[in-house]
């Protein structure tokens, strides 16, 4: 019997000892961590970060992290009281700040998020995460002049910060409320045509509450003739997220432009620094060509990179444009470096107009370059691009266009 009993008791000691193990406030915050970022299970993860409190109340990682939790759990008035307590015990921490002012900014309390951050900067003032948490909160309050000084902050600390460069080309455009410009284009051919080209852009910018407008004027020689385009185009903002590009030009000077242009995309600032466009661009001589655009772009780090493509569809087959472009920022959102390759003719190119003639449906080599800069409110621009043109079957031409620009913010 007592054989038996001893037995029995070896059984159960494993099983007693289990029942009985502590884990420290660390092995709770580990497995907390895991139920959060492995298992997206929010009320578990709460309860081990509840327990892990009870042994050690004055743990202000897992404070944080357990406001973090009833932020993402929407439980917006715990994680408030969270915070709101770490703020009573005086806490200084980088994180607790970058917690507590995401809380506000993803709620839409952008100056109450200002107000964390600015506490938060007077601590940490070379914090990445809170300067650019403070350019979003202005972005999104549309506060675009404030916007623009904190995402330069953040360029200052890091010039690599992949969404710091995203946000920045973003905000750019819309800090000044106005700017002028004037773009020079000249295009030298070496067979296709006897004259070169030149084409002089003067254009006006104005940034309004629902999105930016410019009317543009371009005077153009081509062909030793002379003619006269003008355009609107407008960017209205849908969302955080969506905004549109919507354009259209007229020319009483049919053939060195066309006499209408119409065009619509869809643009989208994807999360993970991603961008998309999806739309139309139509271009009336003496028919309608329709071209259907479609491009996908990244920034990464200090660099963004795109590939755009054309397609035109006709009764016998579909024409295709595909662009890359390659962008490396140096100190801001208006001063870069480009690289361009390609096939075939977009409707933005100087020479869209022989799009009317068919020859867009034969081979098309380019490559370029563009480096853009910028004094105070003073922006510079000058780029070059080499096309090898089929402009006839089996007979290719040379062209080489250079572009210079001014634009002047205010």
């Amino acid at each position: 019997m007592r054989k038996h009993f001893e037995f029995l008791l070896l059984l159960l000691l494993p099983f007693q000892a289990y029942s009985q193990q502590k884990f420290s406030a660390d092995e709770l915050f580990a497995n907390a961590r895991t139920e959060a970022f492995e298992k997206k299970d929010y009320p578990k993860s709460i309860s081990l970060a509840k327990q892990a409190l009870e042994i050690a109340p004055n743990y202000t990682d897992i404070s944080v992290f357990l406001g973090r939790l009833y932020t993402w759990n929407k439980d917006i008035d715990s994680a408030r009281a969270v915070f709101e307590q770490l703020d009573k015990k005086n806490v200084q921490d980088d994180d607790y700040f970058i917690a507590y002012a995401s809380l506000e900014y993803w709620n839409d309390n952008n100056s109450k998020a200002i107000e964390i951050i600015d506490k938060g900067l007077s601590y940490h003032p070379q914090s990445e995460s809170l300067w650019l948490l403070k350019a979003k909160s202005y972005n999104s309050a549309k506060d675009y002049t404030a916007a623009k000084n904190a995402i330069e902050n953040v360029l200052k600390i890091n010039q690599k910060n992949t969404e710091a460069n995203s946000l920045a080309v973003r905000i750019n455009d819309l800090a000044a409320k106005n700017a002028v410009s004037i773009t020079y284009n000249y295009s030298h051919f070496d067979k296709q045509f006897a004259n070169d080209w030149h084409i002089v852009s003067v254009g006006y910018k104005r940034v309004t509450p629902i999105g930016s407008i410019i009317l543009r004027a371009n005077y153009a020689n081509k062909f030793a003739e002379n003619g006269a385009q003008f355009e609107l185009e407008a960017y209205p903002r849908l969302s955080d997220m969506f905004y549109l590009y919507v354009g259209g030009a007229y020319s009483n000077d049919v053939g060195i432009f066309p006499k209408y242009r119409t065009g619509v995309s869809l643009n989208a600032n994807l999360p993970k620094s991603f961008e998309a466009e999806i739309g139309y661009r139509q271009l009336y001589f003496t028919n309608n060509i329709w071209m259907y655009t479609a491009s996908v772009g990244k920034y990464y780090k200090n660099f963004w990179f795109n590939l755009k493509t054309y397609l035109t569809p006709d009764n016998k087959n579909i024409s295709h444009s595909y662009t890359a472009t390659v962008r490396y920022y140096t100190k801001s959102a208006q001063d870069y470096f480009a690289f361009q390759i390609g096939t075939g003719i977009s409707p933005e190119e100087s020479i869209n107009n022989l799009l009317q003639n068919d020859v867009y449906k034969l081979k098309t080599f380019k490559i370029g370059g563009e480096y853009n800069f910028s004094i105070d409110k003073n922006l510079f621009s000058v780029g070059t691009m080499y096309y090898n043109q089929e402009y006839q079957p089996n007979t290719k031409g040379n062209q080489i266009d250079v572009t210079v620009g001014y634009t002047r913010k205010f």
